[in-house]
């Protein structure tokens, strides 16, 4: 189901601007993003066309008087495919391919075939296919063009060989379910393996923090900058497609888990959220999340409210955020009013990189602490429990057994007599 803008490059974009659409109307805004989608996918746009109308026309989506406009632009821009940046019906795709002449696909199509170029890992590339396929499955009819029934059941064919027969149809129909039951059942296996490291982080105590944003946010730059991670970071939509996660150390106590994700778009076709659910899904056991968001971008308001339905959509508004104001270096600061778990920052100069680890140290702080303690001999039982649930850094053997170790606050308390310079915390009250 691949289209390979690549041979056909030249597209002119249209939209519908309408009320009945609700999230599926277009304005420029979305056309202008569509245009980047477009180059994206290796293509041009050479033409934009937006229409206003009550409701979508049934029959060909836009009117026909408008498709005839369309077919005119395509004529003189010598586009060879026309991009619709609402979702469209199979029956109006068959219908405004045949009367444009070119072919016709939706923003969704556009969206996979992105998807399809970028995916890299096993698991990115089984998402992707069974979203291709879900998609694909309703929109058959008019795509093939062998419809007639194989026993010759179209009129032409010779007398008496009209048998019951079964049409090339329905056959594809069910190799696609085959396909798309074969993928899930994959991906199934993928989330099984998942699910077994998941609880093999849990029992080592490492928090994990994922990085979430909208398409082009610089999600990968930042992880890039933070653990050094070497991801390619380029200027372009959905550049990370599969999940790439890494060790951070946040501070002298704190290690955790941070994963980078794929980015969030508008009108993100809901078979690719189905599919990516199981890179997703990591969101939902997430300690944190870290929500990068574009400050250079005038829409970047727009953008950061879509990225939050889409968090609430998987399940994860519960989960402790931190909005991230990136590339504050373009962005004029002091625009927005003063926000509590927000940080400033350029991931490409490092400026606010600090601050961001600062307060993620501060929303994962579980109370460990760096302790020196001195165990008797007699007391050398007690190492099990600190490596079991702190982290030894050092030891050494000499009047007592001296541990470096950082600690839980349970740790703490169950070895507070051996610790050097301790002293119980107090409450403000007690003060």
């Amino acid at each position: 189901m691949e289209q390979d803008i690549k041979k056909r490059d030249y597209a002119v974009l249209v939209g519908l601007r309408s009320p009945v659409l609700r999230e599926d109307t277009t304005d420029e805004e979305s056309l202008a993003e569509l245009a980047a989608l477009v180059e994206t996918a290796g293509g041009q746009a050479v033409g934009t066309i937006l229409q206003s109308r009550e409701k979508p026309d049934p029959h060909s989506f836009i009117g026909e008087g408008k498709v005839e406009e369309v077919r005119r632009m395509v004529e003189e821009e010598k586009a060879t495919m026309v991009i619709f940046d609402n979702d469209l019906s199979p029956s109006q795709i068959r219908v405004l391919t045949e009367m444009l002449g070119v072919q016709v696909i939706d923003r969704s199509g556009l969206i996979l075939d992105i998807f399809a170029q970028r995916a890299k890992t096993r698991e990115g590339c089984l998402q992707v296919e069974l979203a291709q396929y879900q998609y694909l499955l309703p929109r058959l009819i008019g795509m093939w063009t062998h419809l007639e029934r194989q026993a010759g059941t179209s009129g032409k064919g010779p007398i008496g060989s009209r048998g019951p027969g079964e049409t090339q149809l329905e056959s594809d129909r069910r190799h696609i379910r085959r396909k798309i039951d074969k993928l899930k059942e994959e991906l199934d296996e993928v989330r099984r393996v998942r699910s077994t490291q998941r609880q093999r982080r849990m029992k080592n105590e490492i928090p994990v923090v994922a990085i979430v944003g909208y398409t082009n946010a610089g999600k990968s730059t930042l992880l890039n900058a933070i653990t050094g991670a070497g991801i390619p970071a380029n200027n372009r939509l959905f550049d990370t497609l599969d999940t790439t996660s890494r060790l951070l150390q946040v501070s002298d106590t704190l290690d955790v888990v941070i994963s980078d994700t794929v980015g969030f778009i508008r009108k993100l076709p809901h078979q690719l959220v189905e599919a990516f659910k199981a890179t997703l899904e990591e969101l939902e056991y997430a300690d944190l999340l870290v929500h990068v968001i574009d400050a250079s971008n005038p829409r970047w308001e727009k953008q950061a409210q879509i990225v939050d339905e889409l968090i609430h959509e998987l399940k994860a508004d519960q989960i402790p955020c931190i909005r991230v104001y990136n590339k504050c270096d373009l962005a004029f600061s002091g625009e927005r009013g003063r926000e509590e778990d927000a940080v400033s920052i350029s991931a490409k100069t490092g400026e606010g990189l600090d601050r961001l680890l600062a307060l993620i140290d501060q929303k994962l702080d579980k109370g460990t602490r760096r302790v020196t303690l001195h165990l008797p001999y007699d007391k050398t039982g007690l190492l099990d429990g600190i490596y079991r649930e702190g982290k030894v850094e050092n030891i050494e053997y000499s009047e007592t057994v001296d541990v470096v170790a950082i600690c839980t606050p349970r740790l703490l308390g169950q070895l507070k007599e051996y610790i050097e310079g301790w002293r119980e915390e107090k409450e403000e009250w007690e003060m």
